[in-house]
C-alpha cells in the first residue's frame, strides 16, 4: 500500500499533523505502537497562554487562577484573573485527537510494531505474529517520542534528555505547586498538579544532572515531608528529549519529542508537539507556508536548553539561579508566561 504521508506515532504531534494533512486531501497513515493513542508519562499541565486555547474546554480537568512556587528560601503565590494553567488527561486528549484525525480521513493503525524503516517504506506488523505490511510513502513524519525510530533512521544522536517520574494518586489536592529543591531535584523540580479525581505527584530533572534512581529517592523524600502517601500507587517514568537538531530532512520530518522539541527546562511537551506537527503538515501541503509559530517555538526551546545546560554545571549555580528567578517573579520583574514554551521571544 502507498500513502502520500506515513506518520510514526499517534501522540499530539502525529495526530495534529495527520488531521491537517487528511483535511488537505492527502492519503495519510498513522502507525501507533500502543493499543490506543494517548497514554504517556505526563503531569498533564497545559499553560493558559498556550494549549488552553487549542483544546475544547470539556477536556480540561481543573483550571487554576493561582499557583505556588517554593524554593528552600522562598514561597511565591502567583495569581491572575485569567486561568494561568490547567490540567488535562493525556488519554482523553489522545482519544479526542485520534477521533478528529480519523474523521478527517486519516487511517490509524494501533499496536503497530515497526520492524524496519527504509528510504521509501515502513515495514510493520499490526499485531504480534501477524503478516508484515509494507507502507510505502512519499513523506515520512517521525512523531514517535524520545526513543524515536525515525530519528534513529536519520542517524541523529540524542545527548540531552530529561527524566520525568509521575505518581497519579487518588483524590485531589487543593493547589497547583512547583517545588525547586536542588538537593532533591537538581536543576529540575517537584510538582503537585491536581486533576479531576486524582493528583499528579512527580519530579523532573535533566538526565545529565540526576540519575533516575536519585531523582526517585528525592521525590519520595519530598513527598514524605509533605505528608503525601505514594505507597500503593503505580510509579511511571519516562524520558523527555530536548536535543533539537532540526525538523526537515528532505522527505523525512521530525516533530515533538522525536525532534527534541520538548522543553529541557520544564519538560513541557504537549504544546511543542502540536505546534511542530501542525507546521510540518502545512509545509507538506504548501512549502511556502508561514512557519512563524514553529520558528518562535524553536527560539523558546533554545533559551530553555541553554538555561538547563548552564545550571547543570554545579548545584550552587542551580540554587542561585532558582532563587533569583523566584525573586524576580515575586517582584514582578519576570512573569510566569515568560518561562513557558508558548512565550514569544523578542527578535
Amino acid at each position: 500500500m502507498t500513502h502520500e504521508v506515513v506518520i510514526v506515532g499517534a501522540g499530539p504531534a502525529g495526530l495534529a499533523c495527520a488531521g491537517i494533512l487528511a483535511r488537505g486531501g492527502l492519503k495519510v497513515l498513522v502507525l501507533e505502537r500502543k493499543p490506543h493513542p494517548g497514554p504517556k508519562v505526563c503531569a498533564g499541565g497545559i499553560t493558559g497562554s498556550g494549549l488552553i486555547n487549542r483544546i475544547p474546554g470539556c477536556l480540561e480537568e481543573r483550571r487554576f487562577h493561582r499557583q505556588y512556587i517554593f524554593t528552600p528560601w522562598q514561597k511565591v503565590r502567583l495569581a491572575s484573573t485569567a486561568p494561568m494553567i490547567a490540567t488535562v488527561n493525556r488519554e482523553n486528549l489522545g482519544r479526542h485527537m485520534a477521533e478528529a484525525a480519523a474523521a478527517a480521513g486519516a487511517e490509524i493503525v494501533a499496536s503497530a510494531q515497526i520492524e524496519r524503516i527504509d528510504d521509501d517504506k515502513v515495514i510493520f506488523t499490526a499485531r504480534p505474529g501477524s503478516k508484515k505490511h509494507h507502507a510505502h510513502f512519499r513523506r515520512l513524519v517521525g512523531a514517535d517520542g524520545s526513543a524515536s525510530l525515525v530519528r534513529r533512521h536519520l542517524r541523529l544522536p540524542t545527548k540531552h534528555l530529561g527524566i520525568g517520574i509521575n505518581y497519579q494518586i487518588p483524590g485531589t489536592l487543593t493547589e497547583m505547586e512547583w517545588h525547586l529543591a536542588p538537593s532533591l531535584f537538581g536543576n529540575g523540580y517537584g510538582w503537585i498538579f491536581p486533576h479531576r479525581d486524582t493528583t499528579s505527584i512527580g519530579a523532573y530533572a535533566a538526565a545529565t544532572v540526576m540519575k533516575a534512581g536519585d531523582l526517585h529517592r528525592g521525590l519520595r523524600t519530598w513527598a514524605t515531608g509533605r505528608g503525601i502517601v505514594l505507597d500503593g500507587t503505580r510509579q511511571r517514568a519516562g524520558f523527555v528529549n530536548f536535543d533539537y537538531r532540526g525538523w526537515n530532512f528532505g522527505k523525512v520530518f521530525l516533530a515533538g519529542d522525536a525532534a527534541g522539541l520538548a522543553s529541557g527546562l520544564t519538560g513541557e511537551g504537549i504544546l511543542p508537539a502540536m505546534i511542530s506537527g501542525e507546521a510540518i503538515a502545512r509545509y507538506i501541503l504548501h512549502q511556502g507556508c508561514d512557519l512563524t509559530d514553529l520558528q518562535r517555538l524553536i527560539q523558546s526551546h533554545n533559551l530553555h536548553r541553554r538555561a538547563v545546560l548552564l545550571t547543570a554545571r554545579n548545584r550552587l549555580l542551580t540554587a542561585l539561579t532558582a532563587e533569583t528567578v523566584v525573586l524576580a517573579l515575586r517582584l514582578g520583574l519576570l512573569y510566569f508566561t515568560q518561562l513557558e514554551m508558548s512565550h514569544q521571544p523578542s527578535r
